[in-house]
């Protein structure tokens, strides 16, 4: 029993003689530790070595990121203790501190600080949020002023029920795209939420303007699906586009409007149909004849009731690409010296007809489009008539 007694203190000796040990290493020190300055301030630095190693201070020299700062800088104020005097100190290069060290004669490490010479953060502004189908809701902002803090700032998008709800942290902040965090789940509909983002570092702190939104005014959906556009018959002026409604929409209280946009193959300028209204279907009209075009259609869910707001538009749906045919006029080339002026007169009877369609009629009326295609279609037959007797009189001549 007597010599399990002593072997229990040589034991607790052991144990600590690591921290004993850590605690005598400490050879140096420099204060102030890890400062944070605004940009343009001064700063005195002072680094203070033991007795023990036998080291005079003067002996000492001091590096800030690697680089040698001159001993005109240095002040000796004890024969353990030598100072540095930084003068209007410039950014940091890097956001998590520049390295200031304190070096003896061998140019080994004694201690060392951190500087993060920066800015306060600005207000945060910009702030806007969307909800994909109701199931989530996502935010994103931009920093205030220039932006660019110079030292780490720390951005915490806050919120909670407008009346009676505790305050809460987003928590999943976005790698790819700054400024922007995703609250996944646990929302609640028919009632607003507040909305704000707090920004932090060592110099300060800022709180953007609250925003007040509810989700159902801020619902966004998959751009539509199933788009195929194809041609109308013969009709070489014309594409009819088709495309799907976006399923997520079927799950809750929402209606589309669509908009449709297309352009030349070899354009990049994109003209928009603003009235396709909530239809599924659509007619895209005086399009050049033989011509490759690229048609997209987006969505903007609209609320059945609960919200006035007009909704937020989906991205784009992928381009799909079709042709106008190609006229017979055109690809004959006819002899008759007054095709030209068949061709305007027919140019401008169809702006006259879709003058009058624009006047009587909105979007991609049904009716407008039958009453275009039997006019249409008797116009191209008139037109064909013409010209085959036109070519049957010169035969006749020839003969």
């Amino acid at each position: 029993m007597k010599a399990v007694a002593l072997k229990v203190p040589l034991l607790f000796l052991v144990l600590m003689a690591p921290s004993a040990l850590a605690s005598s290493t400490q050879v140096a020190t420099i204060y102030p530790q890890d400062p944070a300055l605004p940009i343009g301030a001064s700063l005195t630095a002072t680094c203070s070595v033991s007795p023990d190693l036998g080291l005079h201070a003067s002996k000492l020299f001091w590096t800030l990121n690697g680089r040698r700062l001159p001993s005109s800088s240095y002040s000796v104020l004890s024969p353990t203790a030598v100072s540095v005097t930084l003068a209007r100190l410039p950014a940091s290069h890097q956001r998590s501190g520049d390295n200031l060290v304190c070096h003896n004669p061998a140019g080994h490490v004694l201690a060392g600080s951190c500087l993060y010479v920066g800015m306060a953060p600005e207000r945060p502004v910009n702030l806007t949020c969307w909800s994909r189908n109701t199931k989530d809701l996502t935010c994103r902002w931009a920093p205030g002023g220039q932006g660019e803090t110079f030292i780490r700032t720390k951005y915490t998008l806050k919120y909670k029920l407008r009346w009676y709800g505790r305050e809460r942290e987003c928590e999943d902040y976005s790698l790819v795209q700054p400024y922007t965090c995703y609250i996944p789940r646990d929302l609640a509909l028919f009632t607003p939420y507040e909305i704000w983002v707090e920004a932090t570092n060592q110099l300060g702190s800022s709180t953007s303007d609250v925003i007040t939104l509810d989700i159902l005014d801020v619902v966004t959906t998959d751009p539509p699906s199933g788009v195929s556009v194809g041609r109308v018959g013969d009709l070489e002026d014309q594409l009819s586009v088709r495309w799907e409604t976006p399923p997520a929409l079927k799950d809750f209280l929402f209606q589309a409007k669509y908009q449709i946009r297309y352009r030349l193959e070899d354009s990049q300028d994109w003209k928009v149909m603003d009235d396709v209204g909530n239809q599924t279907s659509c007619r895209l009209a005086g399009l050049r004849p033989g011509t490759v075009y690229f048609v997209q259609v987006r969505c903007n869910p609209v609320g059945i009731y609960g919200s006035r707001k007009p909704g937020i538009w989906s991205e784009w749906s992928h381009p799909t690409a079709a042709s106008t045919p190609l006229s017979e006029r055109v690809m004959s080339g006819s002899c008759d010296s007054k095709s030209g002026d068949s061709n305007s007169t027919l140019r401008r009877e169809l702006k006259q007809f879709f003058g009058w369609v624009r006047k009587h009629a909105y979007g991609c009326s049904g009716m407008s489009i039958k009453l275009y295609d039997q006019w249409r279609v008797w116009m191209q037959k008139s037109h064909k008539t013409r010209n085959q007797a036109s070519s049957c009189t010169r035969d006749m001549r020839r003969t």
